[in-house]
């Protein structure tokens, strides 16, 4: 099939050297670094020329049987990360296995950086680990406020390689680590295998400002490749978008990596926004091909209503329902999974297709 020629004309980003080690140097403003000015003027050079080469991944093997180019160089960063993948696969698939359930912190506020105290939705995350953790499951947390809290945590953006065509959207993402633009030490690598790993997923988050939080937000983004993403770089040599953009067009299978785990979403909030919140995380799990695991698995709350920020954490002392609905939630999540691995909670719609795809 005839595929568009992909669209151009923004203005280029690439910035002249005098700018770039500017940049760099700007990183080490401390007086630990005021005797090292040769050192840092030497890295600085060095990373300026991989800049200027644009070298995204200077460390790359050839794909290998099973790939569409086994001649292609791909990245080894990517490479680690889908063995990683498959080895959770594996583990997910294993049902002599105790039940795994990942439980998200979707809060940014910690007492080990300026806020100086723990979030509340850590406290809720702890309530429904107490559950599982006594019903034998396997947890594993996710605390997303190690990105505020944490040397060298980062959650990249993403960067919209799915709008331009499904199969430029690879699984897992390919578009970080980039070496040249100093896009590094991304977490997102280590966070699929959780997913993938899990038989359910619980998400704790707060309402910030109507919405999720930043790096909930960040990782619900980069999670898109999860939904329809192409396990193949090199059928698309990289990022080629003409090369994806006729892949598309030829028929995408829109393949669902996620599909079929059990899921429960907590938000609470303190005005306003919370149930907001909760549809729209529902309805992004719900669109994965994730599978809500019943009534009380999914709830919003708000703690302290119109009170003061100050005795918020006295609010939740006192608000014994909320910890009981989150004990609900967790125990609802747990029994639906062992449900489904059982065979005893068959999808409804397991032989319709749907007549759109993503």
């Amino acid at each position: 099939m005839f595929a568009p020629k992909p669209r151009k004309g923004m203005p280029d980003a690439h910035i002249d050297r005098a700018a770039f080690v500017a940049r760099f140097r700007a990183q080490f403003p401390g007086p630990s670094f005021d005797g090292l000015g040769a050192e840092l003027d030497r890295l600085a050079e060095a990373a300026w020329q991989e800049y200027d080469a644009g070298n995204k991944s200077p460390r790359t093997r050839k794909a290998g049987p099973g790939y569409a180019d086994p001649d292609y160089d791909l990245a080894v960063d990517w490479i680690a990360a889908k063995e990683a993948i498959e080895a959770a696969r594996a583990r997910h698939e294993d049902a002599s296995l105790p039940s795994r359930i990942l439980i998200v912190n979707g809060s940014t506020r910690s007492e080990h950086t300026c806020p100086g105290e723990m979030s509340k939705s850590w406290r809720l995350v702890e309530v429904a680990r107490e559950v599982l953790v006594e019903a034998k499951a396997e947890v594993e947390v996710l605390d997303l406020s190690r990105l505020a809290s944490e040397y060298g945590r980062h959650i990249h953006p993403c960067k919209g390689c799915f709008s331009t065509a499904a199969a430029l959207c690879h699984w897992p993402c390919s578009c970080y680590p980039n070496y040249s633009l100093g896009q590094a030490q991304d977490w997102m690598n280590e966070i699929f295998p959780m997913w993938v790993a899990a038989h359910g997923i619980l998400i704790v988050s707060p309402v910030h400002w109507y919405q999720a939080s930043s790096p909930l937000k960040l990782m619900i983004d980069r999670m898109v490749c999860a939904d329809g993403g192409n396990p193949d770089p090199s059928a698309t040599h990289g990022k080629d978008a003409a090369k994806a953009k006729k892949l598309e067009l030829d028929g995408w299978p829109y393949p669902r990596h996620l599909k079929d785990r059990l899921f429960s979403v907590v938000v609470h909030g303190d005005v306003e926004g919370a149930t907001g919140v909760r549809r729209a995380l529902s309805d992004w799990l719900r669109f994965m091909e994730l599978r809500p695991a019943g009534g009380m698995a999914e709830m919003d709350r708000y703690i302290g209503y119109w009170e003061p920020y100050a005795t918020s954490h006295d609010a939740l002392d006192r608000d014994t329902a909320i910890q009981e609905e989150v004990r609900n939630a967790a125990r609802t999540l747990l029994s639906a999974v062992a449900a489904w691995r059982s065979g005893h909670l068959a999808p409804t719609d397991a032989s319709l297709t749907p007549p759109r795809q993503k």
